[in-house]
């Protein structure tokens, strides 16, 4: 059980908005979030943290529910101009920086992690996915929300969660699942 004073205690070093403790087995992959990737997504198909590459939404929902609780968090950006898409995506960083801080304590702390966030990655220039080999860097690559079915909108909804503040601010969100480590379990 993760002990939510002390986790409190880390994350009021951060600027995060808003976080919750969600139960995995409420949260459903939905086709719909998959049909906007395929049709809106410049990134559909081209890594290895988006579709097809990160599998069916069956095996998708299987591998949240195989981590039987998440930390469901929210951090705010301002940009000038809401519209400037690039401007936009540039703040996304800082919320990557929080999402690895928030997965570093759950493993510190004895859990292992499986974290999915805002990214369709972007650590390497070209991904090795359309090429068929591995992914370099399969311990940093966090799949987004969406890629594996999560409308971030409904869950936040559903744990009463701001989505939207409105003007030029933008709410990130991750989900950084955990599950405590078998006691043979080395890694």
């Amino acid at each position: 059980m993760l002990n939510t004073e002390k986790f409190e205690q880390f994350i009021s070093q951060y600027p995060i908005y808003e976080y919750r403790i969600v139960k995995t087995a409420e949260i459903s992959a939905v086709d719909r979030v998959r049909t906007v990737c395929e049709e809106e997504c410049q990134r559909y198909g081209t890594t290895w943290a988006c579709p097809p590459a990160v599998g069916e939404l069956d095996e998708c929902e299987r591998k949240i529910r195989s981590y039987p609780e998440g930390i469901l968090f929210s951090s705010v950006s301002e940009v000038e101009d809401i519209l400037n898409m690039d401007a936009l995506l540039a703040t996304r960083q800082d919320h990557e920086k929080l999402t690895d801080l928030v997965g570093g304590y759950l493993k510190k702390e004895g859990y292992e992690i499986f974290i999915l966030s805002t990214e369709s990655c972007d650590i390497c220039e070209s991904c090795t996915y359309p090429q068929g080999k591995p992914c370099r860097y399969p311990d940093r690559m966090h799949p987004c929300l969406e890629s594996y079915g999560v409308v971030a909108s409904n869950l936040a909804e559903k744990e009463n969660m701001e989505y939207q503040l409105g003007g030029n601010t933008v709410l990130w969100f991750s989900l950084v699942l955990f599950r405590k480590k078998h006691p043979l379990d080395k890694s």
